[in-house]
């Protein structure tokens, strides 16, 4: 699996479609997740747009592009409310408790958007397919949460939450004693009791029994999540998860891939490879006779100084980029990480072939036959 971190702005998504159909190239079955692709993106892979559904890049895209692909490319968005109904579907006592969740709208809430949710999700998608076997490569370009790195401790704190005693306390007093979805205060202490009451008084009843049924007829699956939970805290920690900071070459940018890095370092997670996109390459030579080799063309001399000073700017441009890398803090850690520098190309990724060229620029040319 690979993971591709980052901030938003510096080319995360494309560097993981980049590095996808790479490995598509090589001959894997790789799937891309992303969360709220581009649709230029999509465009750029034959597609209208992404879906929740897998989705199987065509491979006429790759003919009309000229680009061999002897794997296959596929690749979805994720649905976090899908993902979570899934495992409703999936791990429900009954059919009944089954419905009863998903109707309800405490669930719905939950299900889309209560804070860390999306994180969970897309570690919980991420395991499911790992467990599936179908693919030999899965790629996921992480949610762009305001901490690009709250994907790393979600299982941690989903199990927190469910574990909570604030958890214990609502399902006691809403679990009923036939786990029939009712407020029980008979089961409860006078203090429960009052807090229960003022609660009915300030929301209404609607939305204490709206709480109510979701407690009692999630309350079962709470063992569940619990377990996943830990396996998906355990996979990140495997041998076969690289993770991939991706950055650009701007001080606040570098900075804050620094940050992330230092996240991983106590997560005691590996950092694979810093990708810094948009990367002002050094002209060649030194320009000084870029004048005078015009002028024996014949070419205006006005002409000759504006190729003069585009070459001087460019060499500025990739001296300011160089010293800006020069601020990426790898320490003993990341002695075998790679960093990798994609150019700063003429026009914006759109297409099959530019990804291509950037997936190139990231892990070479594929393997020739």
């Amino acid at each position: 699996m690979l993971l591709c971190v980052g901030s938003g702005g510096v080319g995360k998504t494309t560097t993981s479609a980049a590095l996808a159909l790479a490995a598509a190239r090589s001959g894997k079955r790789v799937i891309c997740l992303t969360i709220d692709p581009a649709r230029r993106l999509a465009n750029s892979l034959g597609l209208e747009e992404m879906t929740q559904e897998e989705t199987v890049v065509a491979p006429e895209v790759f003919r009309a592009a000229n680009v061999e692909v002897p794997g296959s490319l596929t690749v979805m968005m994720l649905d976090t409310k899908r993902t979570f109904d899934d495992i409703v579907n999936k791990h429900a006592s009954t059919p009944q408790a089954r419905d009863a969740i998903l109707n309800n709208k405490i669930y719905q809430y939950v299900s889309t958007s209560l804070a860390g949710t999306q994180e969970y999700m897309a570690m919980e998608k991420l395991q499911a397919l790992r467990e599936a076997g179908t693919y030999d490569l899965i790629v996921l370009d992480t949610p762009p949460t305001a901490n690009a790195l709250d994907f790393l401790d979600a299982p941690e704190r989903m199990i927190q939450a469910i574990d909570s005693p604030a958890m214990r306390w609502f399902v006691q007093a809403f679990a009923g004693k036939g786990g029939g979805g009712k407020v029980a205060f008979s089961l409860l202490g006078k203090g429960s009791q009052l807090v229960l009451k003022a609660m009915s008084k300030i929301t209404g009843g609607a939305f204490l029994d709206q709480m109510a049924g979701f407690i009692s007829a999630i309350n079962d699956l709470f063992g569940g999540f619990t377990e996943r939970a830990k396996r998906v805290s355990e996979a990140l920690r495997g041998p076969d998860v690289a993770f991939i900071l991706v950055s650009s070459p701007e001080p606040m940018a570098i900075d804050e891939i620094n940050f992330f890095a230092d996240r991983l370092r106590q997560f005691a997670m590996p950092r694979d490879a810093f990708v810094i996109n948009r990367v002002h390459l050094p002209p060649e030579g030194d320009g000084q006779g870029i004048p005078e080799a015009l002028a024996l063309d014949d070419l205006p001399q006005e002409l000759a100084a504006a190729a003069a000073r585009a070459h001087e700017e460019a060499r500025v441009l990739s001296t300011r980029d160089a010293r800006t890398i020069e601020r990426l803090k790898l320490d003993e850690g990341d002695r075998h990480a790679v960093v990798a520098r994609v150019p700063a190309f003429e026009r914006d990724v759109h297409d099959v072939g530019a990804l291509a060229r950037v997936g190139e620029a990231l892990v070479g040319p594929p393997p020739a036959g």
